[in-house]
């Protein structure tokens, strides 16, 4: 991505609130290449969780809409006008959107941290910056894809094609509205299918506006359609809709297993899941500057509000370093600033709806009951505003605790001890998910035996949450199944195997 311009990143609270003012929302569906209303002519009220107040209404899609999002995605699929494009030309539109997103980065995030709480810093630098990273990528790759030719005998002579699916449904969150959106459009558009995506009804801006975006960059009508809405409605007719070739879903455990529910009643859709996460950070007795150790995990558990399903929300550390690492997280912790999403010197932006927050609060105050140790925090704060503020919160706990095992996702850090590694494994292994882990070691062979131990689809080895749109990104168990997001694996996800034989 270009450099951000230094007026832009460091903009005041002010600025950027006169800059929001002045952009034009967008609320309605986007199907078959222009705005529509709901067929019905519903809409629900977006509330920004800085401060509460409804920023826009946003058209509330159905059945029926996701009915003619499907026919339009259909008709533009089998028409060729996206499938059958030459690679190099799908790559050139491609390369357009993503310059046409950099063109726009302000705006998109704007939109992303006023519609869903995150820090405008952060939206703009990450958020924004990664899904132009995604699209590059993803269209680099569209005429670098070849085909096989098996070694069968000389008189035969067989062939393996990559093709795409069809007619792609989206189910995204609301943590990471556009990029983890990208993270599924890309590959996906980049392999020749046409998609209906549904943004999470807390977050569906920006999605909205990346369609409109994508129309100007010569994606051709009705190959990305998109349709807000809430998930017993909208999610549920993409889920079960019988011309939708494969739906790929990022989300909550129960609503994905919705999902594998929805293609089993309908026409055994290909489902790829990416679900929650408990992710641990291992920390040996000789793990390296702990003063490193420690940013990294108060960074990796309220980055974003704690609302990452990778977030570091497990410290597992050894006893003999526990009491020195504890006090060094706490006085990290302590220093981070939770505020308006819009002021430039905010760290911890607000939850992203009030039932969101009063779930949070619900896992704070059944640890206190089950005993845990409340070590910092626990508290809502900022009532004031209107928003849905949490501090950050340190707990002690044991492992049997509901707050050590399930998933949170909030600024909320449960801290556990161990005795050797064995014990660390099971630990860190003590869970139903399997996303993502860190080990924390200055020798070699341990940190490679802690790392093929623990159950996990990424292990970070003294760093936390680094990443690159080349590798994959995907989890073990409760975690999900069905193909990974990023990276060139991606593409497998949205693609079929034909092979053709051909006696000579």
């Amino acid at each position: 991505m270009t450099a951000i311009p230094e007026d832009r990143a460091l903009a005041t609270r002010a600025e950027l609130e006169k800059r929001f003012a002045g952009l034009s929302l967008p609320n309605r569906l986007y199907i078959d290449g222009k705005p529509v209303d709901a067929a019905d002519g519903a809409t629900f009220d977006r509330i920004s969780p800085r401060d509460g107040r409804t920023i826009t209404s946003v058209a509330a899609g159905d059945a029926a809409d996701v009915d003619r999002a499907v026919a339009a995605a259909r008709k533009a699929f089998e028409s060729g006008v996206w499938s059958h494009l030459a690679p190099r030309k799908r790559r050139a539109v491609l390369q357009k959107l993503a310059r046409l997103v950099e063109e726009h980065a302000e705006e998109l995030a704007l939109l992303e941290s006023v519609d869903m709480g995150k820090p405008y810093r952060d939206a703009l630098a990450v958020d924004i910056r990664v899904t132009v990273q995604t699209l590059d990528f993803y269209a680099e790759a569209v005429d670098k894809l070849c085909d096989e030719v098996a070694p069968t005998d000389r008189d035969t002579l067989a062939t393996i094609t990559r093709e795409p699916l069809g007619v792609v449904g989206a189910v995204v969150p609301w943590n990471f509205p556009l990029m983890m959106a990208v993270w599924k459009i890309a590959p996906a558009l980049a392999t020749g299918n046409t998609m209906v995506l549904k943004p999470a009804e807390q977050s569906p801006l920006t999605a909205l506006r990346f369609a409109e975006l994508a129309g100007e960059a010569g994606v051709p009508d009705g190959v990305l359609n998109v349709v807000p809405g809430f998930g017993p409605t909208a999610g549920a007719a993409l889920g079960r809709h019988p011309d939708v070739d494969a739906v790929t879903f990022t989300g909550s455990g129960p609503v994905g297993r919705l999902f594998l529910t929805y293609a089993a009643e309908s026409n055994l859709k290909e489902v790829s899941l990416e679900l929650g996460g408990k992710s641990p950070h291992v920390v040996m007795e000789d793990a390296p500057d702990l003063r490193t150790v420690a940013r990294c995990v108060a960074g990796g558990i309220f980055f974003n509000q704690g609302e990452v399903c990778s977030a570091g929300s497990r410290l597992l550390v050894h006893r003999n370093v526990k009491d020195e690492l504890l006090e060094l997280v706490l006085e990290e912790s302590r220093g981070t600033v939770v505020g308006d999403p819009l002021d430039p010197r905010t760290d911890v932006g607000a939850l992203v709806e009030a039932e969101h927050l009063e779930r949070v609060l619900d896992h704070v105050n059944g640890a206190v009951e089950e005993g845990a140790r409340l070590a910092l925090g626990g508290d809502r704060i900022l009532e004031e505003t209107g928003g849905y503020y949490l501090e950050p919160t340190v707990f002690e706990v044991e492992p049997g605790m509901r707050i050590a095992r399930e998933e949170v996702f909030g600024p909320v850090l449960s801290v556990l001890t161990f005795d050797d590694a064995d014990e660390a494994v099971r630990l860190a292994n003590g869970t139903d998910y399997g996303l993502a882990a860190a080990v924390w070691s200055r020798d070699l062979s341990t940190a490679h035996r802690l790392a093929r131990a623990i159950r996990a689809g990424t292990v970070w080895v003294n760093n936390y949450d680094e990443s690159d749109v080349t590798v994959p990104f995907g989890g073990y168990g409760q975690s999900g199944f069905g193909g990974r997001d990023k990276s060139l694996h991606a593409l497998e996800k949205y693609t079929q195997l034909k092979s053709t034989w051909i006696k000579l």
